[in-house]
């Protein structure tokens, strides 16, 4: 009986993993089809494999360029996201304030605003400070995003680290700085590092804001740019899916280098100390 369950066990999770994974086997079969095979029939496997739409998806656009924008938007993001958000969840969880419970609800209501409805006063802020195409324009509106995220999700980690050891730090004569650098910083550190990965691929896939402020071709990032392939009278799905292989090996390697780190400070914070 034990045998038939891990069978249907194990049957029901191929089907999940090939679900899953459907758009991208097919985008990346799409990628090595010939272009006319692509609009002329819906075969799964071509007996031709072409490279022609890597090729084109890197002269016809500039996709490395756009891969470098997301990359230094994004890496900033991260950084200045955690160093804020790690003050703050530190300060809302760990030292004497009143108010926590305030403070924490309205960086909660702050993650449900759309995006839509703060576009138009972060473009005017944006222009208004002169930023507009540049990489610090788009960091500034991606950290008011990300931040809210971030902050709840560290002081979910911040909170299960005993406060014995705070004390103790006390104790010896540190200071409330000293004590979150050299021990509640480095305990929470699988924390930080989950936070981080998720504020980074949030932040490579964001469309709308790099759309609306970052207009010159030079500094768009990967999302708008896949979407600057298309033309006027055709759209080109090969050189698009191409694209998107290309643009999606990057993180797909980050995830599987890390993702021991990233299991553990997802799990890490739901066990009670």
């Amino acid at each position: 009986m034990k045998k038939r369950g891990n069978i249907g066990f194990y049957f029901f999770l191929i089907v999940f993993v090939l679900l899953v994974m459907f758009p991208f086997i097919w985008v990346f079969l799409t990628s090595i089809k010939p272009t006319n095979e692509i609009f002329s029939s819906f075969k799964w496997f071509t007996t031709d494999p072409s490279l022609s739409s890597y090729e084109a998806a890197l002269t016809n656009r500039p996709l490395l360029r756009y891969m470098l924008n997301s990359f230094v938007v994004s890496i900033l993001t991260t950084l200045l996201s955690l160093v804020f958000a790690s003050f703050t969840a530190y300060a809302v969880t760990r030292l004497p304030i009143k108010g926590k419970g305030l403070i924490l609800g309205l960086v909660l209501a702050a993650s449900m605003f759309p995006q839509i409805a703060i576009i138009s006063p972060m473009f005017n802020l944006v222009t208004g400070l002169g930023l507009r195409n540049s990489y610090l324009g788009l960091v500034i509106p991606y950290i008011t995003i990300s931040l809210p995220l971030s902050i709840w999700i560290l002081s979910t980690f911040f909170q299960k680290i005993p406060y014995e050891l705070e004390e103790s730090a006390k104790l010896d004569g540190a200071s409330p700085f000293q004590t979150f650098r050299k021990i509640i910083f480095p305990l929470a550190a699988p924390g930080v590092f989950t936070t981080g990965i998720l504020v980074f691929i949030a932040a490579w896939n964001e469309y709308l804001f790099a759309l609306t402020i970052n207009s010159d071709d030079v500094w768009r990032t990967v999302p708008v740019g896949i979407s600057m392939y298309q033309s006027q009278f055709s759209i080109p799905w090969g050189d698009i899916s191409a694209a998107t292989v290309i643009v999606t090996i990057p993180i797909v390697i980050i995830v599987l280098l890390f993702q021991r780190r990233i299991v553990s400070g997802l799990t890490s914070g739901s066990v009670k100390e």
